[in-house]
């Protein structure tokens, strides 16, 4: 099993004169862990969470110019955003923001993206924020563009919902064959469907009793594969989750256990956030005594 870490906050101590340095000093370490992935979510406002003392009133950066910063001040680890709504950029830019991202940081990108949900987000911002169903057709135009545009295909893409007539994407991706498409959501129907015709990827989620579906989400993942002739084993499975490694939390003991677990469902890496991050000791308590652990499951 691989981890990885995802950084929903940046209202740390000393934010926002540290944010840089602090953020800079975060996943240094990081990439010097041995964590595979490092991950931002796409938001423009802090998610209305209070359970999880989250609200739209903390700080919050574009996904992909917090991306940039982490690619500049890492070496090795994958970086990508969990996950772009589809309703953000049109979907020629967003391919160019995620090719440029990929060959500045020496072929890392992932393409991280989903339908989106935070209506909130979008009509405060004036963003778009049609129907879900309408946004799960974008979300399969624009899966179809990404495709396109990576190939150096430039012939005219014309969808119900975009036209490019000519979608030039200089410099190709460092990546081969392209950059890694993860579709985010757990939908059985559309999102998993998706993921069978179009992904490099899926994402779960281990959040408390959102784990125990894991294995059924997978199973319908499966059957989606059969049904379009895809490989099942072609497609990464990664999970979302929290973990707070310290006093009053979780121990490494009870990290390695849930690793097992989720490995045993079937689940291949692990994405989690960390409540202390900004203290950089669980970083390194990850990387000295989980990662080793559980890189045979």
């Amino acid at each position: 099993m691989k981890l990885g870490l995802q950084i929903v906050q940046f209202n740390w101590p000393g934010t926002p004169e540290n944010t840089g340095p602090k953020l800079a000093e975060m996943v240094r370490a990081a990439d010097e862990a041995g964590f595979a992935s490092i991950w931002v979510m796409d938001h423009f406002f802090q998610m209305d969470m209070p359970q999880m003392g989250l609200n739209p009133h903390q700080p919050m950066f574009d996904g992909y110019l917090a991306l940039g910063f982490i690619a500049a001040n890492t070496q090795r680890a994958q970086i990508g955003t969990m996950v772009t709504g589809v309703n953000y950029r049109h979907p020629g830019h967003l391919v160019k923001i995620v090719t440029g991202l990929d060959v500045l940081s020496g072929g890392r990108a992932i393409f991280g993206i989903g339908a989106g949900w935070y209506e909130r987000e979008a009509r405060g911002l004036g963003f778009p924020f049609p129907p879900l169903k309408e946004r799960f057709e974008q979300l399969e135009e624009t899966l179809q563009i990404a495709q396109q545009m990576w190939s150096g295909q430039v012939t005219p893409y014309h969808g119900k919902h975009f036209k490019l007539e000519e979608p030039i994407n200089l410099p190709l991706p460092l990546a081969r064959p392209r950059p890694p498409i993860l579709i985010g959501g757990s939908g059985e129907k559309k999102t998993l469907r998706l993921v069978a015709r179009y992904a490099d990827a899926c994402n779960l989620f281990a959040y408390g009793e959102a784990a125990d579906t894991i294995p059924h989400k997978l199973d319908v993942l499966k059957r989606h594969c059969e049904d379009v002739g895809r490989d099942y084993a072609e497609i990464e499975r990664t999970a979302l989750g929290l973990v707070y490694l310290g006093q009053g939390g979780m121990s490494v003991p009870d990290v390695i256990g849930l690793c097992r677990k989720l490995a045993g469902m079937g689940i291949q890496q692990f994405i989690f956030s960390m409540p202390n991050v900004h203290d950089i000791s669980p970083i390194e308590t990850i990387g000295r005594e989980v990662i080793p652990a559980v890189a045979e499951f």
